[in-house]
């Protein structure tokens, strides 16, 4: 069996990697020596624009450090009747990157406006008194700063603009 992984480059002109395979049965499409695993590309990106809700807080241990902060995103629905209602949904926003951790600890704040490019991450923890919980974040690889917290003059107009 050989055990030099293969470059192939993807449907996306992309790279990526053939392994060879323990068990027959697995593809073998795309090789011809020897019965192959195909690592397939796939797709897990979110994108998200909203409100950040609170400041950014520096958690994890001093060997895996990140930061965390909510974001909530709006979404309006106007009804037949002429009524406009907005629901609004919380997003826990995780950064792992060193650069993008400093520099939004070091800038972000409760209010501002941002756009946020990554991933979702689903996990399991176990409080303090040892139930087990799901969590979901978003994990940042691009947040680009959109605007300061609004003050309560743009607020007021926004709301008059959205009315109209």
């Amino acid at each position: 069996m050989n055990n030099i992984p293969h470059l192939l480059t993807s449907f996306l002109g992309k790279p990526f990697l053939l392994k060879c395979a323990s068990n027959s049965s697995q593809i073998r499409h795309f090789c011809n020596k020897s019965p192959r695993v195909i690592l397939e590309k796939s797709v897990n990106k979110v994108t998200l624009m909203g409100r950040v809700g609170i400041d950014p807080q520096l958690r994890g241990s001093e060997s895996k450090p990140c930061v965390i902060f909510t974001l909530a995103t709006n979404t309006n629905y106007k009804y037949e009747s002429g009524e406009i209602q907005q629901k609004t949904d919380w997003h826990k926003v995780t950064v792992f990157k060193p650069y993008l951790r400093d520099i939004v600890l070091d800038n972000l704040k409760k209010g501002s406006r941002v756009y946020v490019d990554g991933r979702i991450l689903y996990g399991e923890f176990t409080d303090s008194n040892g139930k087990l919980h799901s969590s979901t974040s978003i994990v940042a690889n691009e947040i680009i700063f959109l605007g300061a917290k609004r003050n309560e003059t743009e607020i007021a107009d926004e709301d008059i603009a959205a009315t109209t």
